[in-house]
C-alpha cells in the first residue's frame, strides 16, 4: 500500500511573498533607467552583467552582448509571446526552467540564479512571472556586475551590484511574506 507524502517529500517550498505595502518599494529605481540608442550603447559597454525581462535579454543578445545569467518567461508584459530563438545563445550554455506565480520570489528561483551565477551562466524560463528575478540578480552576481531589467514605458534600469545593492535585496526579502506553497512539480 503506498504511503502518503511526508512534507520532506511533497511539493511544497519557500516562496517570498509581496505584501501590498512594499510594492511601492519594489516599483523604485535602483539604478539609472535609459531608454533607445543611449541604452543600447549602455548594454554594449557591460562587462560582467545579468538580465531580466524577455525585451533586454533579447536586446543585449541582439547587440552581441551574452548576459551571465539572463531571465525570462516568453512573454513581454505578460501577454505578448516573444520568440524563444532569440535566446538560443543563451540558453546554449544551459537552461533551467522553475515556476514562480507572480508576486512570488520562489526558493527554486533564487537557488537557479545561485546556481548559474556560480557556473557557466545560462538561461533561466520562468513559467509565471519573472520580475522579481532581478533581486535574485542582484542578490547572487558578484560584485561588479551590472543587473539589467525592463521598465515598460521608460527603458532599460541599470543596476550595479555592490555591497549596499546586496543589503538593499536582503532588506527588501526580509520584509516579504515567508510562506511555504505547494507548487506542483
Amino acid at each position: 500500500m503506498p504511503r502518503a507524502a511526508t512534507r520532506s517529500e511533497s511539493s511544497e517550498e519557500r516562496v517570498w511573498v509581496v505584501p501590498e505595502g512594499l510594492r511601492g518599494a519594489l516599483a523604485d529605481r535602483y539604478g539609472p533607467v535609459f531608454a533607445g540608442e543611449e541604452a543600447e550603447a549602455r548594454i554594449r559597454h557591460l562587462r560582467l552583467f545579468g538580465s531580466c525581462g524577455d525585451r533586454v535579454t533579447a536586446l543585449a543578445l541582439a547587440l552581441g552582448k551574452v548576459p551571465l545569467v539572463g531571465i525570462v518567461d516568453y512573454t513581454t508584459q505578460r501577454n505578448e509571446p516573444v520568440d524563444r530563438r532569440a535566446f538560443e545563445v543563451l540558453a546554449r550554455k544551459r537552461s533551467v526552467e522553475v515556476r514562480n506565480p507572480p508576486g512570488m520570489l520562489t526558493e527554486r528561483l533564487r537557488r537557479a540564479v545561485r546556481e548559474l551565477a556560480a557556473g557557466d551562466g545560462g538561461l533561466i524560463v520562468v513559467r509565471g512571472e519573472e520580475d522579481l528575478g532581478a533581486l535574485a540578480l542582484v542578490e547572487s552576481l558578484p560584485v561588479g556586475a551590472t543587473v539589467i531589467y525592463g521598465i515598460p514605458g521608460a527603458g532599460v534600469s541599470f543596476v550595479p551590484v555592490d555591497a549596499v545593492g546586496k543589503e538593499r535585496v536582503r532588506a527588501l526579502i526580509a520584509q516579504m511574506e515567508l510562506r511555504r506553497v505547494d507548487l506542483g512539480a
